[in-house]
């Protein structure tokens, strides 16, 4: 079995120092989230920079940073050997420094920011430490904290109010979400779970051998391509708004 197929991600470095930390921010997915930070604050009718600058800095304390270090607490998916009080303490900053940024956005947007504030809380806690029996720790959860939930308050920090156009970037960063998950569930489970895939797939040709990196080839060309192109998106859109 290749070193390929045993990292527990395509984005994951060997153990040690600084290289867990870049596999526990998970970058190409964090990056994916925060895109859709960028699309909903471009949809708003006027673009503040400073806004933006703080919505996309809160959004990765709290998803790239506080998340992911509850989620690796909870069974050592990526395999970190990060001491679990740093987990913790980071995950209190990261969240801590979001609720900050988000209690200084609302003296600039007003009131109709917190609800955002307070779910956004509830969501890094719910999903992760699986509140509720795990009702949030869903496919659908996953999709509506990540992805459209991102869209909408970023959208509400520059325009102070939610509309139709947010509202329907919101479904589209659900369904693209939907995606990632669909894919990522399966590259994890080839990685994290499986010994071994063995087998062969017949052609009219001839035969195609099957094994673990045969299977994960097309499922992480398609996350790399998704992020890539989310990542894309935002910054046509940024680009486009601020010319």
């Amino acid at each position: 079995m290749s070193e390929t197929e045993t990292r527990p991600a395509y984005y994951a470095l060997g153990p040690g120092g600084l290289r867990e930390v870049w596999t526990l921010l998970h970058p190409p997915f964090t990056a994916w989230h925060l895109s859709y930070v960028v699309i909903g604050a471009c949809l708003a009718p006027r673009v503040s920079t400073e806004r933006l600058a703080a919505t996309v800095i809160a959004f990765f304390l709290a998803v790239g940073i506080a998340a992911h270090a509850l989620d690796e607490m909870h069974g050592r998916p990526l395999r970190t050997s990060i001491p679990s009080p740093v987990l913790l303490v980071a995950s209190a900053l990261g969240l801590g420094g979001a609720v900050v940024l988000g209690g200084l956005g609302v003296t600039q947007v007003g009131w109709t920011l917190v609800p955002f504030i307070v779910l956004g809380v509830f969501l890094v806690l719910a999903y992760n430490l699986e509140w509720l029996g795990g009702v949030v720790h869903t496919d659908a959860g996953f999709a509506a904290a990540w992805g459209s939930f991102p869209v909408l308050t970023s959208y509400v920090a520059q325009a102070s109010e939610l509309s139709v156009a947010a509202v329907l970037a919101s479904a589209v960063a659900f369904g693209l979400t939907c995606a990632q998950r669909s894919l990522s569930n399966r590259a994890r489970l080839i990685r994290r779970r499986a010994t071994s895939a063995t087998g062969q797939l017949t052609l009219h040709s001839g035969s195609q051998p099957i094994d673990k990196q045969w299977l994960l080839q097309p499922i992480e060309q398609a996350l790399r391509a998704l992020s890539w192109s989310a990542m894309a998106l935002a910054a046509t859109l940024l680009v486009f708004r601020l010319a």
